[in-house]
């Protein structure tokens, strides 16, 4: 019986069954669920040396790069609410 096909027994027994059957099918989906974890973690490949220090260095100069825009933001927000404040003031 294929993986494909277990699911699907279990999940229609999960799906119209008892409680008791519910409760029987719970370590088989658990069972399923590491089997499945196992098998996607073996597909998982650590990046190199080379493109972590290509990731790192994007991530800094965005965070500059936004740094910088919202400083400039802030300090036109800041003006401008200054500039209004003691333009009232005055009145």
């Amino acid at each position: 019986m294929s993986v494909e096909t277990k699911k699907m027994a279990n999940s229609i027994v999960a799906a119209g069954g008892s409680f008791g059957e519910k409760l029987r099918s719970g370590p088989e989906k658990v069972k399923s669920f590491y089997n499945d974890v196992r098998t996607e973690m073996r597909k998982v490949t650590a990046p190199s040396w080379k493109e972590v220090r290509g990731t790192t260095a994007v991530v800094i100069i965005t965070v500059f790069i936004f740094a910088a825009y919202f400083g400039i933001i802030d300090f036109v927000i800041n003006k401008g609410v200054t500039a209004l404040f003691s333009y009232f003031r005055i009145r």
